[in-house]
């Protein structure tokens, strides 16, 4: 009796992967081994290993990647500045590259013959997980059953659940579609898709609403090493805890809630509710940092920058020759990125109370209001006259055709 082919499926436990593991066996009787990339679920993790193979799974990898996660992918982007639209801070965006690269190195490992996601058709996430496949390994088939199957939506994937006895962690009632991870948690789904609908209070897992968050303000210190943060308060602590103890302390205050309408790269515009306590506290902080420790024309030049470096990250092309060309320029703004910042946090405002840098470019004795010796105010006139003149040449050059 041959071996059966196997393939590697990106699991989650959530509803569409959990249906996946019976339909991959039953319509190419092949062994599926399903992988769990573990970028900081928490406890949504423990119950998988045995769902997976009741399910039908033949193995389960449960791969601890956070702080690949937190090293290689967030702190890039957070050096970077990278926000796509405006709101987002790509929670979502940064966990599939790596989750996508480790599929492919277990699907090395185990001589599978193809790679199965979830991610539907209308979504992100299918050009996420191919794109790194296909930047891997070019070699490795892909299933996206999504694209495949008869199931045309969230309930029929229930009803399949439901037939074959399978657990999910969804209903008809409470049908939101959630990702989360060591930097967020994102819903999307059900009321949420009427953009008209003011998202229910209880939607929010990590967050307090701000209304309910504490009246009495607190006031947090980062510390950063080359735009890493590296202290929180005065104590060291690794990425995964500063994210963590941020994620607490931010959550409490209501800090980091975004609801947005973005634009999905297949052309379709949907709405999002987004927790990131932590991420949005050292983005700010972050930028706080860099207003003192970066001259004007590279603070300006960065801005353009990092949003080109947002749009790479949603659309998946983290493993792209200008994704890499790109961190090489921001690691080399970073190198002066030293300092402390201080932030009084206060039902959902993040307000600035303090920055200092070794490395920092602001004089109080140049930007003074009072007496000082170093700029010479007489300077300026001469200053204007030349940063002027172009529009002076124009001006006189509209006089002289009307006069004619």
């Amino acid at each position: 009796m041959s071996k059966k082919e196997k393939v590697v499926l990106a699991y989650s436990g959530g509803l569409d992967t959990s249906i996946i593991i019976p339909w991959l066996k039953e319509n190419y009787d092949v062994d599926v081994i399903a992988v769990v990339g573990d970028v900081g679920q928490g406890d949504e993790l423990e119950p998988l290993k045995e769902k997976a193979i009741k399910s039908g799974a033949s193995k389960i990898y449960i791969e601890d990647l956070k702080k690949e996660f937190v090293e290689d992918f967030i702190f890039p982007a957070l050096k970077a500045g990278a926000v796509y639209e405006g709101k987002y801070l790509l929670g979502t965006s940064l966990a599939r590259p790596i989750i996508a690269k480790r599929l492919v190195e277990i699907a090395e490992k185990e001589n599978a013959v193809a790679i199965c996601h979830g991610a539907t058709g209308k979504g992100n996430d299918q050009v996420r997980f191919e794109l790194t496949i296909k930047a891997l390994n070019p070699n490795i088939k892909i299933i996206a059953p999504w694209r495949i199957w008869d199931i045309k939506s969230r309930d029929d994937a229930i009803d399949y659940a439901e037939a074959r006895g399978i657990s999910i962690p969804v209903t008809k009632k409470h049908p939101y579609s959630m990702d989360r991870n060591l930097w967020h948690l994102s819903h999307e789904g059900g009321d949420l898709e009427d953009p008209w609908n003011e998202p229910k209070e209880h939607i929010c897992l990590i967050c307090t609403p701000p209304a309910k968050a504490p009246d009495k303000s607190e006031y947090v210190e980062i510390e950063f090493e080359k735009g890493i943060p590296t202290k929180l308060n005065g104590i060291a602590y690794d990425g995964i805890s500063i994210i963590e103890k941020l994620n607490q302390i931010g959550a409490k205050h209501g800090i980091g809630i975004s609801d947005m309408v973005e634009n999905r790269l297949v052309g379709i515009k949907s709405r999002g509710v987004y927790e990131t306590p932590g991420g949005t506290i050292l983005y700010n902080a972050h930028d706080c940092l860099e207003s003192i420790t970066l001259d004007k024309d590279t603070f300006h030049f960065k801005k353009y920058i990092s949003l080109k470096f947002a749009e790479l990250l949603y659309d998946g092309k983290w493993y792209t020759p200008l994704r890499d060309a790109i961190s090489a320029f921001i690691d080399s703004t970073q190198q002066t990125v030293t300092g402390t910042v201080r932030l009084k946090l206060y039902k959902g405002n993040i307000i600035p109370a303090g920055i200092k840098s070794p490395y920092s470019l602001y004089s109080e004795e140049l930007a003074t209001f009072g007496e000082d010796e170093l700029y010479n105010q007489k300077d300026a006139e001469g200053f204007i006259n030349l940063f002027g003149l172009p529009l002076k040449v124009n001006a006189m050059m509209k006089q002289n055709i009307q006069k004619d």
